[in-house]
Parts: structure tokens; C-alpha cells; sequence
């Protein structure tokens, strides 16, 4: 059975919000109520509609929105967790490394060494490139890593 026309506007109006400002505290409590559906509801129609759950499609974006700060911008590492909704610069740099299999600070060093080849490339292209996969849980991530799995 598919979604509702309705619903779908109501879930997409959620993941606006997030896309707007993903440095905000988005609770699934809040996106539910944005959406005006129960938070059991909101959780299970977000992912079927999305294909992530709301708490991985938000770290998503707030790893995107990180990536560029390191790559486009000078700021410190502490200023760019911040910005983008983490409250601890150790949770930022964990999560990230969990993410893309390199601290921000090698990441940014990286980054600057081959900028110059990314300025030919569409800026669709370097986003789909950027884009973190959390097809799977962190936490996952970490157990198969330690299991020489992944």
C-alpha cells in the first residue's frame, strides 16, 4: 500500500525543516509534530517514504554541511562541529570518522590537496560524491569494522 498524497506532504514538510537548518536540536518528537502524525507513525513513514530513518537522514546532512565547511572554508575544526548542530567537538570528530573513514582534520588536508580538481566538476557531481553513506547504522559500522568485515 503506498502513501497518502497528504502524508507525503507532511513528511516532506519535516524534511525541509532539517534541510533548512540541520544544525537545529531535531528531536523525533519535533519532526513528528511538524508533521502533525504520532511519533511511531512519523518514524516508520519517514523511512518508507525516504528509504533512512529520521536521526540517519539528519546526520546525512550534517555530515554534507560539514564536508563543505572543511573543504570551502578556514574555520576551526571546534567552530564547524558546532555549526553544525553537534554539541561536543569528541562526538563530532567520532561520528565523522565513523562516517567517512577519516578525521576532519585529514579530511581537510585531503580535501586542499586536490581542490583544484574539483573545480572542473559540476557542483551536482562533487555533492553526490560527498554524500556519506548511512545506509547502515554507525554502530553497525563499528562492529563490522572490528570484525575485518567492512
Amino acid at each position: 500500500m503506498s502513501q497518502s498524497p497528504e502524508l507525503l506532504r507532511r513528511l516532506l514538510r519535516s524534511k525541509d525543516r532539517m534541510d533548512g537548518a540541520p544544525h537545529e536540536d531535531w528531536t523525533v518528537e519535533r519532526l513528528a509534530q511538524v508533521s502533525a502524525v504520532s511519533v511511531a507513525h512519523f518514524s516508520r513513514e519517514f523511512k518508507k517514504a525516504f528509504g533512512l530513518p529520521p536521526h540517519r537522514y539528519l546526520l546525512t546532512r550534517r555530515i554534507e554541511r560539514a564536508t563543505a565547511l572543511l573543504r570551502d572554508t578556514d574555520l576551526p575544526i571546534t567552530e564547524i562541529a558546532f555549526r553544525t548542530g553537534w554539541n561536543s567537538v569528541g562526538t563530532f570528530g567520532r561520528i565523522f570518522n565513523d562516517i567517512t573513514c577519516e578525521s576532519p582534520g585529514e579530511f581537510r588536508a585531503r580535501a586542499s590537496s586536490i581542490s583544484d580538481a574539483r573545480q572542473d566538476m559540476p557542483e551536482c557531481v562533487m555533492r553526490a560524491v560527498d554524500r556519506p553513506n548511512l545506509n547502515i547504522a554507525v554502530l553497525e559500522k563499528r562492529r563490522l569494522k572490528s570484525a575485518g568485515k567492512l
